[in-house]
């Protein structure tokens, strides 16, 4: 009898590798190393400081991609609640005692690593509002009682992160949830009404805004008011873009790059100077390989019987689409700097650690099989 169960478990786990999107991981691979070759040239044709560590990391973060993806989808909706619960302790535990780093309190220090408990919440966030809805009647789904509990729970991470101060991923949690919101039929003059009465209130929020983050807007639209200070990241951004032209100036021979001038090259900033390097085209393959990847999620949520496992993917992709999107409209000059990277390239371990875990449980519930959101049939 152990035998026997040990083989039926054994080909279920030999089933799911073989049903597992081999584009999609090539996708990400292919991400990866253009991330480690980009940091590669910003330490001036060295592998160190970032480079190496760029590649370690995604090493391991593979692995754990693989394990998330190896985990049964009930476990997912079992501790949905949970895995948020805890998110939003710790972004507690981030205001009481978080760790200080560039003006913000975003990390808690476990001593070997430190954690942005804000990353976490992206996934929490999903997690949660696919539970609660999956279990959910439309009638539910469109009445305000039924929308009275995702409400507080979408607010409340929203407002802790933006005290950290982290607007710009405070914004990017709000935005997934109102994607997913959207997804599962809410009302269009809801969201309406939303808007209008945050509309009323931009005063107000203006004032509640910090020096910082209200020069960064004002530079937005007028970057050469401070072209030394706030507008200087932006200026040299768009410097860069120009004088990288159609087929750009080489690897490891971006000027702007190598001569100092672009800031925070190798985080915020590293699609400049790929774009720099590389030019017009090499900017479009880069853009075109990350449409690809989050298109093929699209098509996951498109193509999965199991509604909870839909949501889930949905809200996970649109969290990737809001990276890229937001990292690389900010470096151009569409959209006020904040700081988001630009998954997989820039360099940082907590975004790549969150980035690869969402992409494992997307692929987990790309193979869900229950239609049941209780999963009564095999995942």
């Amino acid at each position: 009898m152990y035998e026997l169960g040990f083989s039926s478990e054994r080909s279920k786990w030999l089933d799911k590798l073989f049903r597992v999107s081999f584009s999609y991981i090539i996708l990400i691979c292919i991400l990866a190393g253009i991330g480690v070759t980009t940091l590669y040239s910003a330490a001036n044709g060295s592998w160190k400081p970032w480079a190496s560590a760029h590649l370690i990391r995604f090493g391991m973060a593979l692995l754990v991609m693989m394990m998330f993806y190896f985990l049964n989808v009930r476990y997912y909706y079992k501790y949905a609640y949970w895995f948020y619960a805890v998110s939003l302790l710790l972004l507690i535990g981030v205001e009481v005692s978080g760790h200080i780093g560039m003006g913000a309190q975003r990390w808690i220090n476990l001593g070997l690593f430190k954690i942005q408990p804000s990353e976490l919440m992206k996934i929490g966030m999903v997690l949660f509002l696919a539970r609660y809805f999956s279990s959910m009647t439309m009638h539910g789904i469109r009445s305000m009682r039924g929308l009275i509990i995702p409400a507080i729970c979408t607010v409340l991470p929203v407002a802790l992160i933006a005290v950290e101060p982290d607007l710009g991923t405070a914004l990017m949690v709000l935005s997934t949830a109102a994607v997913i919101l959207f997804a599962v039929g809410v009302q269009w003059w809801k969201f309406a009404l939303v808007v209008l009465g945050t509309g009323c209130c931009l005063p107000i929020i203006w004032g509640m805004l910090h020096e910082y983050q209200q020069n960064r807007v004002l530079t937005f639209f007028n970057p050469e008011r401070d072209p030394l200070g706030a507008g200087y990241h932006i200026i040299q951004s768009k410097i860069a873009f120009g004088s990288g032209g159609v087929f750009g100036k080489g690897f490891l021979h971006g000027t702007q790059t190598h001569l100092n001038f672009l800031p925070e090259k190798h985080t915020d900033f590293i699609f400049t100077m790929f774009s720099e390097e590389m030019g017009l085209l090499g900017s479009l393959s880069l853009v075109i390989i990350n449409m690809l990847l989050i298109a093929l999620g699209y098509i996951f949520a498109y193509r999965t019987r199991n509604y909870f496992a839909k949501l889930v993917i949905i809200g996970l992709n649109t969290n990737y689409f809001l990276y890229v999107f937001i990292n690389i409209a900010m470096v151009m000059g569409i959209l006020p700097v904040v700081g988001v990277p630009l998954p997989l390239i820039s360099y940082g371990g907590t975004v790549m650690f969150s980035i690869m875990i969402s992409f494992g449980i997307i692929m987990c519930m790309s193979n869900t099989q229950s239609v049941s959101h209780t999963f009564d049939e095999d995942a």
